[in-house]
């Protein structure tokens, strides 16, 4: 689903825009009880059985955008419960982050082995063959599956020659790498908060838009209207997330006319973690221990510590990009707060950490800073051009696509210790992550730097991206190589390094 523009994908972005009017506009927020109306308005469903559900999901969506908790569906309580107490300019998010509006949920199966009609009732039947339990007969000229006695081994699929049993699984846990999706007493999707790292991958896979997480559109607004000098901090991945005419300059331009003081590239705090990743490679592999594992990504970071607890000191100690730039900023604008911007749902709740909370004030993503564009009507294209960004090298621009980290990280160590072999095993999607941890543990990436991916694909793949993954690459890749110098060690503002610590 990934790339594709769908209703889903229209209705979350027509509820970001509608949440920063609401801000923009301020005065009564129980206004928020007419929004539903403005978004699907008419009386007859467009989407699901009736006007009156999907009016009551857009609703849920609505609050968690404000970043209120979704309403107990067993008690009658107003839209705008809480909206008062969330119109404030600093608010943390509130666990949990990642939420399912339960009736919106499809109920959709776990995982299931069907016999389509494809199936041509072949004399050999090596589905019926190869099964351990049974499960297979022939009737009416076709195989069919008893589902009481499947163990859902999935041989049938493997063996069938004309591929006519398919494997109906649930999107959402199909997408999720910790295994933290199972159905609820009524068929419905639940996220076992305690396994759940956040990083949103059920949320852009669920095809009926059950899934969502909070954001802080609302409270920055609010802030930026306080008159706070707020600078936004801008993730590497940004590069033609907001259009193919819209240059890095021009997004610059854009984030002023919100009335950001300015724009600064997180690509400066990957430089600075990349040295800070070389230097403790070098310092302690193979001395202290086997391998070390990246640190940028807070949902492979957090999933390696939480299932390998052994190893939890062998992922690097390093501060992420988002807080090094973070603290940046606020070392040279002491009065200021900061924004985090971004493609990713996973910082929401690394920024939500006691020791995060004092470098960054609020994160959003690529679609939820769209809605403030649109809510302000700003056409980003036809802004006048700022001054370029020259700051960061290609090392930091290159983070967000799949094995730019650790491409960064070997490049430093090579400057710094020319004859140092620095060997590189890299992983995208929390399952490929674990089976590389697995392989750590059975000594298999001794002397490695392991670079972990929540999203495949990289960060260019985050829940809060706006375009095609494949298309954010060749951008992405194509603004690296503009950069003026190439290598971490040349960046600047390198010297800040241990006083950001």
């Amino acid at each position: 689903m990934r790339g594709i523009y769908s209703s889903v994908t229209d209705i979350r972005r027509k509820v970001f825009t509608e949440v920063a009017r609401l801000a923009y506009a301020g005065g009564d927020y129980s206004r928020i009880e007419e929004l539903p109306y403005k978004i699907l308005p008419g009386e007859t469903a467009s989407y699901r059985d009736s006007i009156f559900l999907e009016r009551a999901i857009i609703g849920e969506r609505l609050r968690l955008s404000i970043g209120l908790p979704v309403r107990p569906y067993t008690e009658h309580a107003p839209l705008s419960d809480g909206i008062n107490e969330s119109a404030i300019a600093e608010k943390y998010y509130e666990p949990p982050l990642i939420n399912i509006i339960k009736f919106a949920c499809n109920e959709c199966p776990e995982k299931k082995f069907l016999v389509t009609d494809g199936c041509q009732g072949c004399l050999a039947q090596p589905c019926k063959e190869v099964c351990p339990k049974n499960a297979i007969t022939k009737q009416m000229g076709r195989a069919v599956i008893d589902q009481d006695k499947c163990i859902k081994c999935g041989k049938c699929e493997n063996v069938c020659p004309y591929h006519a049993v398919l494997k109906l699984e649930r999107p959402c846990a199909k997408a999720c790498g910790m295994n933290a999706i199972y159905s609820d007493e009524l068929g419905r999707a639940e996220i076992d908060q305690e396994k759940c790292v956040s990083c949103g991958m059920c949320l852009v896979n669920c095809p009926f838009g059950a899934i969502a997480d909070k954001a802080q559109i609302f409270q920055l607004i609010l802030s930026l209207k306080q008159g706070e000098k707020i600078y936004a901090a801008v993730a590497p991945a940004f590069v033609g997330q907001f259009g193919p005419k819209v240059t890095p300059e021009k997004l610059r331009s854009a984030m002023k006319a919100l009335g950001f003081e300015d724009m600064v590239e997180v690509a400066i705090g990957a430089d600075l973690c990349t040295i800070e990743e070389a230097k403790d490679f070098l310092e302690k592999v193979p001395k202290e221990q086997d391998f070390m594992g990246t640190s940028c990504c807070p949902s492979w970071s957090v999933m390696a510590k939480k299932e390998f607890p052994e190893y939890a000191d062998n992922i690097s100690m390093s501060l992420t990009p988002m807080v090094l730039t973070g603290r940046l900023i606020k070392k040279q604008h002491p009065d200021c707060k900061v924004v985090f911007v971004g493609p990713c749902a996973a910082k929401k709740l690394e920024a939500s950490r006691r020791s995060v909370r004092s470098d960054i004030d609020f994160v959003l993503t690529f679609e939820e800073i769209m809605g403030m564009f649109e809510a302000k009507d700003i056409d980003l294209e036809d802004l006048p051009e700022e001054k370029p960004f020259t700051e960061s090298t290609s090392a930091g621009r290159g983070f967000p696509v799949g094995g730019g980290v650790a491409n960064a990280v070997v490049k430093c160590i090579n400057r710094m210790e020319p004859d140092q072999e620095v060997k590189v095993a890299s992983a995208e999607g929390l399952n490929e992550c674990r089976k590389m941890m697995m392989l750590a543990k059975a000594g298999k990436y001794n002397g490695y730097l392991l670079e972990g991916m929540a999203c495949p694909g990289g960060c260019i793949a985050g829940a809060g991206t706006l375009q095609p993954v494949h298309k954010s690459a060749v951008t992405v890749n194509k603004y690296t190589k503009l950069a003026e110098s190439q290598n971490a060690l040349d960046n600047k503002y390198s010297e800040y390094v241990n006083k950001l610590e």
